[in-house]
């Protein structure tokens, strides 16, 4: 689906409001993960692909990080069309809950490595 000039402004709009105000979760994580390049690759936050915008991407990678908030919980169906969407254009999604990152952010933080880790060596 292509979007216009119009729709895509709109949504980098949208992404810069939530990159200012995001969920604890995500300032968390950003600050003591992926900002602090612990995991030796440059993410980006709050990043648009069109029609959706995700918490987070490691473009080099193509690997995306997402954190619910129990805003999903309502969501499930949309996260699984969106999810479908972005693995069809080459993404692996990592989701975690806000929960997880605030109370078990070394396990949250093991995991992405674990999967860095994995993608690197399938990428030799």
């Amino acid at each position: 689906m292509k979007y216009n000039k119009e729709q895509r402004e709109r949504l980098k709009h949208y992404s810069r409001q939530l990159r200012k105000f995001g969920t604890k979760g995500e300032a968390v994580l950003w600050k003591y993960v992926l900002r602090a390049r612990k995991t030796g690759y440059q993410f980006n936050r709050q990043f648009v692909i069109a029609p959706y915008i995700v918490d987070f991407i490691s473009r080099k990678l193509k690997l995306i990080i997402e954190i619910d908030g129990s805003s999903h919980l309502a969501k499930s169906e949309q996260d699984a069309k969106r999810q479908k969407f972005l693995e069809e254009k080459g993404y692996k999604l990592l989701r975690f809950t806000e929960k997880e990152v605030l109370v078990s952010l070394y396990q949250v933080a093991d995991a992405i490595f674990y999967h860095i880790e994995m993608i690197e060596n399938t990428d030799k």
